[in-house]
């Protein structure tokens, strides 16, 4: 989505509380990569899907800094949950320290690991996986979570436009961008479910399990 836009469909959106601009502002201060944090608007379009799917049971692969994990959180009916997995141990810490600020402790399970190991032991079944980790493991997650998944329940992939990069011409050893590409056109094939694209910021496959 071009900037302008983006500004524009923001200002429409719910504003970000103290909470979450807090948060923001400590990732921006501290971590390398700190626009792979959600941020209000998808924060809130996430939100929306776990009201309108009446999720109870979440699986988000990819804490990060834990902003998307707490508007889930949120979201989530006083018995609801939301599994959320992190393999890097050094942003553990700012996850933690705002999942206990938000007072949403008691409907996070934080998990630290790789998802591919960990997945396979959760014996319990999902309204609502959001997928987030590693580009280049996209495929693998899904066939992973899909059998816990709940018929009628909803995949949500973000970052399959992948920053523009899969509309151009892409390196031999740009891998992550290959990891989309291949995790896009799998998913195209794939009979057992309803899938569509939303152009929201990075591109947000949504995919429904028939």
């Amino acid at each position: 989505m071009e900037k302008i836009a983006l500004d524009y469909v923001e200002n429409y959106c719910e504003p970000e509380d103290e909470l979450l601009k807090e948060l923001s502002r400590e990732t921006a201060l501290t971590q390398l990569h700190h626009r792979m944090l959600s941020g209000n608007y998808q924060g809130h379009l996430l939100a929306m899907f776990v009201k309108l799917f009446n999720a109870k049971s979440v699986l988000e692969i990819g804490t990060y800094a834990g902003y998307s994990t707490i508007c889930i959180a949120r979201a989530l009916p006083e018995n609801g949950k939301i599994t959320t997995i992190e393999v890097n141990d050094e942003i553990q810490w700012l996850s933690e320290k705002y999942f206990e600020k938000s007072g949403m402790k008691n409907k996070i399970n934080a998990l630290l690991g790789d998802a591919k190991e960990i997945i396979p032991n959760l014996n319990q079944e999902f309204d609502l996986v959001f997928i987030d980790g590693d580009k280049r493991e996209y495929i693998e997650y899904y066939n992973l979570v899909f059998p816990k998944l709940r018929k009628g329940g909803l995949i949500l992939a973000d970052n399959v436009f992948w920053n523009n990069k899969i509309f151009g011409k892409i390196e031999s050893n740009d891998y992550m961008t290959k990891g989309i590409l291949k995790f896009n056109e799998y998913i195209t094939q794939d009979k057992r479910v309803e899938k569509l694209i939303l152009p929201v910021r990075d591109g947000l496959m949504m995919i429904i399990k028939n």
